[in-house]
């Protein structure tokens, strides 16, 4: 019985290590694309794209964008160089708060309509933070 459990879990174990870092190349897309368009892209025309960022002004959007770029980055780099792999529960945990604030943020305002990426990026981030935290976690380099 367990000759046949065994082969089983490894294969459960590889596909969720696959799951997980595809998960991590796309919050890293996602993130640190999202940002670096944020911080790269004149003032104006991300205000014109999102009409909070002409509201509140630049300071709340280029710290957005540097938290997004910087969520980004630490959900795939620290598992990707496996220099201190264990950041990257850490670094998933802080986009789950990211997302959870531009929630937050978004339905205050009455943008609800806004909110379903905030939340499915938070729902991954979550995903990757448990994966990598108690399932499938990242060996640091010896």
């Amino acid at each position: 019985m367990s000759d046949v459990s065994t082969p089983r879990s490894a294969g459960a174990s590889t596909r969720l290590n696959v799951s997980l870092w595809a998960a991590q190349v796309v919050l890293a897309v996602t993130l640190a694309g999202g940002g670096a368009w944020k911080i790269a892209t004149p003032f104006e025309i991300v205000a014109a794209t999102f009409p909070w960022a002409g509201e509140t002004g630049p300071g709340l959007l280029y710290a957005s964008a540097v938290f997004d770029v910087l969520g980004g980055l630490g959900v795939l780099l620290p598992s990707l160089t496996r220099i201190a792999p264990r950041l990257t529960v850490l670094a998933a945990l802080g986009v789950v708060v990211l997302m959870v604030s531009a929630t937050v943020f978004h339905l205050a305002r009455g943008e609800a309509a806004d909110t379903p990426l905030n939340i499915a990026l938070a729902a991954v981030a979550l995903v990757v933070a448990w994966g990598r935290h108690a399932r499938v976690p990242i060996a640091p380099r010896s």
